[in-house]
């Protein structure tokens, strides 16, 4: 029996122990968090609120509401969706402000369920039923506090207090039974300090890679075009050039794009003569996902600034030489089916697997075209709207390699490409420095219940924050 975690409790122990009845094993062999200064929750917890659970649009009809979707590692960015079948004074009592706590109620995933986002700022958007808010009162700091959540003791406790089943679940009355350390008030300004710090880095990042989408757009002279416009083809002449009878692919602002493109020195993305080598990766089938493997990284796990963290691994055995598939420093991640035509150039060398819906572009020629600056393209609305143009009319979004191949590529001068990479370059390495700064404000709380405040200050001291 060594080593097995088996405790024993008494039935009328059991169902004493809690405001709901647990009877999973799981929930009583979970190490639990011990100490005078270990509370519950509801002691610093000032309210809890749900979000709307009315149905959203894409159109930007209504009021912004901000889902799981747009957190942004411990913040949130803006909504991409709306809603337009709330009240104003239902609005007004849902919209979000600073200092407030979003935390993910239920998914299907377990480790999203928990997740937590504070609002740095006063913000326009309300939020969507499957988050919660959460106000902290004054014995801690909202910042402590989604620290300690995403900590490993507050994923434990999370964890240890979610009901799982085909949708896990981490309701309110459950946040406020899992047991908090309550750090002094020194402590919990530090990591208000890292959050601050962290979250100002980010929004100089953001404004550097704007400043290199605006530096493209002036050079290229890219306007808005109008959604409004029709466009009459002859039905002869669609069907000889094109093969295109949908009535979208001839919309006039793909003609301003082509146009545009026509004045300015171009080449085609792919093909003999193309600027990169383009690659496809593996579809294993979701009979291959195992718990311990290789990372498995599918479109839903880019954007255009990153790789989130994929809770799918591979078998490392599943094809042979699997090191080849392995996405090297430098290579374009392009995404061909789902969300199409996402762009992510990889700043170091990766150990995973790709899906084959993710393409690998690597440049031939340095002399021609910057990695960073190809990708900015890619991410524009000048490929964009190629994309756009390619897949209209499918059910399911699928860019085919075909047509990737023939994409056109404005080849600005290596002058102004440079002046371009270092605003993405900059951009990137501000991002690198806000998450280490995020990082940072974990580990402490983790050291200071391992050990004390004394021993995590003076190694936060050192942390340059």
């Amino acid at each position: 029996m060594d080593g097995l975690k088996i405790k024993e409790y008494k039935y009328f122990d059991v169902i004493q122990a809690t405001d709901y009845f647990r009877f999973e094993a799981e929930y009583f062999t979970a190490q639990n968090l011990e100490g005078e200064n270990i509370f519950p929750a509801i002691n610093f917890i000032e309210r809890v609120q749900y979000g709307t659970s009315e149905f959203l649009n894409e159109e930007k009809q209504g009021y912004p509401i901000l889902r799981l979707n747009e957190f942004e590692r411990f913040f949130i960015k803006e909504p991409a969706k709306y809603c337009n079948l709330i009240s104003q004074s239902q609005y007004d009592e849902l919209k979000l402000h600073k200092g407030d706590v979003l935390v993910c109620r239920t998914n299907g995933n377990p480790d999203f369920v928990g997740r937590a986002a504070i609002v740095m700022e006063e913000s326009e958007c309300a939020f969507a039923s499957y988050l919660f808010r959460v106000n902290i009162n004054n014995n801690i700091t909202p910042e402590y506090f989604v620290a300690f959540l995403q900590s490993k003791f507050g994923r434990k406790e999370i964890d240890k207090n979610s009901m799982k089943s085909n949708q896990t679940n981490f309701s309110p009355a459950k946040l406020k039974d899992i047991k908090i350390p309550k750090l002094s008030l020194k402590f919990c300004l530090k990591i208000t300090e890292c959050f601050s710090t962290s979250y100002m880095t980010n929004k100089k990042a953001k404004a550097s890679y704007l400043n290199a989408e605006n530096i493209l757009k002036k050079h290229l002279c890219i306007k808005d075009n109008s959604e409004k416009a029709i466009s009459i083809k002859s039905k002869l002449k669609s069907i000889n050039k094109f093969g295109r009878l949908d009535a979208e692919y001839y919309h006039p602002k793909y003609d301003d794009l082509f146009t545009l493109l026509n004045s300015q020195k171009t080449q085609k993305l792919g093909g003999d003569d193309g600027l990169v080598d383009i690659k496809k990766s593996i579809e294993p089938g979701s009979g291959a996902y195992i718990e311990d493997g290789i990372p498995f990284v599918r479109v839903s796990d880019i954007d255009k600034f990153g790789i989130s963290d994929t809770t799918i691994k591979l078998s490392k055995d599943i094809v042979d030489n699997i090191e080849d598939l392995y996405p090297k420093k430098d290579t374009i991640l392009l995404s061909k089916d789902g969300s199409v035509g996402i762009a992510y150039k990889l700043e170091e060398n990766i150990e995973a697997v790709t899906s084959s819906a993710l393409l690998h572009l690597t440049v031939r020629d340095l002399n021609i075209i910057l990695p960073d600056y190809l990708t900015l393209v890619l991410n524009s609305p000048i490929v964009q709207l190629q994309a756009e143009r390619d897949c209209n009319g499918a059910i399911i979004q699928h860019w085919k390699p075909s047509d990737i191949e023939k994409v056109l590529i404005p080849i600005l001068d290596m002058s102004i490409q440079q002046e371009i990479v270092e605003k993405v370059q900059e951009s990137f390495r501000l991002r690198r420095e806000s998450k280490r700064l995020l990082d940072v404000a974990v580990k402490s709380v983790e050291m200071a219940i391992e050990t004390d405040e004394e021993t995590a200050l003076k190694w936060l001291e050192n942390q340059k924050v």
